[in-house]
């Protein structure tokens, strides 16, 4: 049933009328179709795969030949199809939502989901036909130039993984192969370069060693074959293209128009990647759920909702340390350098592939791992002021002289309770800016950052903007809070990990905060009980912390306002 729905669903596209009104590009929004054709579609329908509809709706691309060889996509002919209909506005949702694409700054084929985030929908389709499929591989090397699959033809090498391989609790890849280091990575591998020029003494430092075996469907037309091809621009260059590009809709209850905040981004933008790491979570979840499985449209409700199976920790909102546990940085290049020597054997060669060594495979498979696991998997998940609604900054901001070499922590105490949802940490980022702008008379929200108990981060100033902070040592670090009242309590672990470990990593490796830095409680500067009692006890015992900073004198304060007033005890919310 689910793979019929998800087959007719992208099939669709080819009835959708261009100029068809359409409903606003919300997850909410995908799900209402699913539901919508999950009502309609019988049984019997449920042979045919979405994969098809992901090829013969989009132009030919390494992608779509991925799709086609992997996932056993066919060229089908409109005459073939009895499309199930929809109404007007999900046929036009579906057309605006089947392919990725960024184009003159805006990015296409996105919704907005509940938690917040912006999600590619492609990619998730893609991860959840593969895990449909019960996530095949395929073992390399291929004996020869491979050709798409087509309808009555059987390829020996391809195999499903067997659902009872994983393990419930530590799901994907990650025992499959053994850890491999980039020196590591070798040039076994069937070599594509016949009749190019000498392109093997490119990359001495690259060790022939362990060729990847071994494709997984699930993992290459989701992260694999998109990491690879993105990164083979500078295949023996450190330089990598910009990973993980955020963007601000138009408007936040109906949107229509998503803009990348770098308009020279990648195709590897934030959406992007928060559709492939969903599709390759419920890919896996499928690949070993077994009969019946679950509605899709039940299964995303759950997904950008309260969690799969009641389960708080298997949610949208969590995708990052989900996808981490899923799979290994060494199987993940192992992945993706074997996605790229199938797409070498797949007719038509893309052309940057043509003439490469397995070495230069090896060092694009090795960058591009690098970077997603470090700089995006390895980052908390942040979500720009345009998402939470921030007014605009009231007068000039002074820009910060980086790197800093504080990182001072403080709980908000009002608004008290954490904040568990997107909503309600949304208003509450609103509410203490305009307490801080209408009533303290600053000229924005003072943190550089806000941290929920929803698995994301809220920017407040920022990393380049003086904050409104710690008294007298705004120019010298970072202010981060976290919502809540912990006098008496502590936050969740996964507020207490943000702000511990994978925020401040993540800021050392960009360069913008020293390798030494020290950590402090706001109340080692400022007369405050801020960040409360439990957390600050807390503080004391992580690493980074430092105990004998002496606070400096009020003068010292930066010159930003003369509006804000000194500080006092209590309530934490005054913080300059």
């Amino acid at each position: 049933m689910a793979q019929g729905v998800l087959w007719i669903l992208l099939g669709l596209l080819l009835w959708s009328d261009p100029g068809t009104a359409s409903l606003p590009l919300l997850m909410d929004s995908v799900i209402q179709a699913l539901a919508e054709l999950e009502q309609k579609v019988p049984a019997a329908n449920a042979s045919h795969t979405a994969s098809a509809w992901l090829l013969s709706a989009s132009n030919s691309g390494p992608h779509n030949r991925l799709y086609h060889f992997l996932l056993g996509v066919q060229s089908l002919d409109a005459a073939e199809l009895d499309p199930y209909p929809l109404s007007p506005e999900l046929q036009g949702l579906i057309k605006e939502v089947a392919q990725h694409d960024v184009r003159e700054g805006q990015e296409y084929g996105v919704v907005l989901a509940p938690d917040g985030s912006t999600v590619a929908v492609e990619p998730l389709l893609a991860g959840l036909e593969a895990g449909l499929q019960g996530r095949k591989v395929i073992n390399l090397p291929l004996d020869s130039t491979a050709t798409s699959r087509e309808a009555g033809v059987t390829f020996p090498d391809i195999v499903a993984i067997a659902p009872d391989v994983k393990a419930t609790s530590t799901p994907g890849l990650r025992d499959a192969s053994p850890d491999v280091t980039t020196a590591d990575i070798g040039a076994n591998s069937p070599d594509a370069t016949t009749g190019c020029p000498d392109v093997q003494a490119s990359l001495p430092d690259a060790k022939a060693k362990t060729p990847p075996t071994m494709v997984d469907s699930l993992l290459a037309v989701t992260l694999a074959g998109n990491l690879g091809l993105t990164f083979l621009q500078g295949p023996q260059t450190q330089s990598h293209p910009d990973l993980g590009t955020e963007g601000c809709w138009d408007q936040l209850s109906a949107p229509r128009t998503f803009t990348l905040l770098d308009p020279k981004a990648s195709l590897l933008t934030t959406a992007f990647l928060n559709g492939a790491l969903d599709g390759v979570i419920l890919g896996d979840y499928l690949s070993r759920t077994p009969e019946p499985r679950p509605s899709l449209s039940h299964l995303l409700s759950q997904y950008y909702g309260a969690g799969v199976a009641r389960d708080p920790g298997f949610r949208s909102n969590f995708r990052r340390q989900n996808g981490a546990a899923l799979t290994s940085a060494s199987i993940l290049a192992q992945q993706v350098w074997g996605t790229l020597v199938l797409l070498q054997r797949l007719e038509p060669v893309h052309s940057q592939l043509r003439c490469m060594s397995q070495e230069q495979l090896a060092q694009v498979a090795a960058n591009a791992t690098k970077e997603f696991t470090e700089a995006f998997l390895g980052c908390p998940a942040i979500h720009p002021r345009c998402r939470w609604g921030a007014a605009p900054y009231q007068g000039r901001p002074t820009p910060l002289q980086l790197p800093l070499g504080f990182l001072y922590v403080h709980h908000t105490y009002v608004p008290a309770p954490p904040c568990t949802d997107f909503a309600r940490c949304a208003a509450n980022m609103r509410s203490m800016q305009r307490y801080h702008q209408d009533t303290q008379g600053w000229e924005d929200i003072g943190y550089s950052f806000v941290v929920g108990s929803d698995g994301y981060v809220y920017e407040g100033r920022g990393w380049h903007w003086v904050g409104a902070h710690t008294l007298g040592h705004n120019s010298r670090g970072f202010g981060v809070a976290i919502v809540g009242n912990y006098t008496a309590a502590l936050p969740t672990e996964a507020a207490l990990r943000t702000v511990r470990d994978t925020l401040p990593s993540c800021v050392v490796r960009a360069g913008l905060l020293r390798p030494d830095y020290g950590l402090l409680g706001h109340r080692q500067l400022v007369r405050t009980d801020c960040p409360g009692d439990a957390l600050f006890h807390l503080l004391r015992t992580w690493p980074h912390f430092t105990a004998t900073v002496k606070p400096r004198p009020a003068r010292s304060v930066s010159r930003r306002s003369r509006r804000e007033p000194p500080p006092r005890t209590l309530p934490a919310t005054d913080l300059q």
